[in-house]
C-alpha cells in the first residue's frame, strides 16, 4: 500500500460508504482451457475526510467486491477538508497516471472523471478542479489520487510541524 505511518484510522464506529470503481475479468489458461475470474477495485469513506481503497480478487463478482470493501477498510487515511474542498493545489503520480487537484469556489462540484470522482467523493469533498494525465487505468488513477490526498496539509498542521502561530503561517 501507499501509506507510510501517515494518519491511519481504525474502522471502529465509522460509518463508511463503499464505491465500485472497477471490476475486471481476468483470464488464466491452462492446458484445461481458460479460467475466468475477477478483480475489483473499490473506494470507501464517511464522505467527512475519510477515505481508503481496495483490491479483491475471486472467482464470482460478489465475492471479488467482499473483499475488496475488507481491504479497503483495513487501508483508511485522513484527509483535511476546509469548507468543502481542500487545502491547495497537489500533484502525484503513481506508476503511469498523473493527477492534479486544485480546489475550487462553493458551488464548482466535483470536476472529475472516472476513478478519481469516486475517491473525491468518498472522502466527502465537494468543490474540487482535478485532472488525470497519463495513464487512465483506474488502478493507478485511484492510487495516485490517495496519494495527492494524503499530501494535503491543513495550516493547522503546517504550524505544528513548524512550532509557530497559526498567523505565521499566512503573514510569515
Amino acid at each position: 500500500m501507499l501509506t507510510s505511518g501517515i494518519r491511519k484510522i481504525k474502522t471502529t464506529d465509522l460509518e463508511l460508504k463503499d464505491r465500485l470503481v472497477a471490476v475486471q475479468r481476468v483470464t488464466k489458461v491452462t492446458k484445461g482451457g481458460r479460467h475466468f475470474s475477477f478483480s475489483a477495485i473499490v473506494v470507501v469513506g464517511n464522505e467527512n475526510g475519510i477515505v481508503g481503497y481496495g483490491l479483491g480478487k475471486a472467482n464470482e463478482v460478489t465475492t471479488a467486491i467482499a473483499k475488496a470493501v475488507e481491504d479497503a477498510k483495513k487501508n483508511l487515511i485522513k484527509v483535511p477538508i476546509l469548507k468543502g474542498t481542500i487545502p491547495h493545489e497537489q500533484e502525484a503520480k503513481f506508476g503511469g497516471a498523473q493527477v492534479f487537484l486544485k480546489p475550487a469556489s462553493s458551488g464548482t462540484g466535483v470536476k472529475a472523471g472516472g476513478a478519481m470522482r469516486a475517491v473525491l467523493e468518498s472522502v466527502g469533498v465537494k468543490d474540487v478542479l482535478a485532472k488525470s494525465k497519463g495513464s487512465s487505468n483506474p488502478h493507478n488513477l485511484v492510487k495516485a489520487t490517495i496519494k495527492a490526498l494524503m499530501l494535503m496539509r491543513d495550516a493547522y498542521t503546517v504550524a505544528q510541524n513548524r512550532n509557530i502561530s497559526l498567523d505565521k503561517v499566512f503573514n510569515g
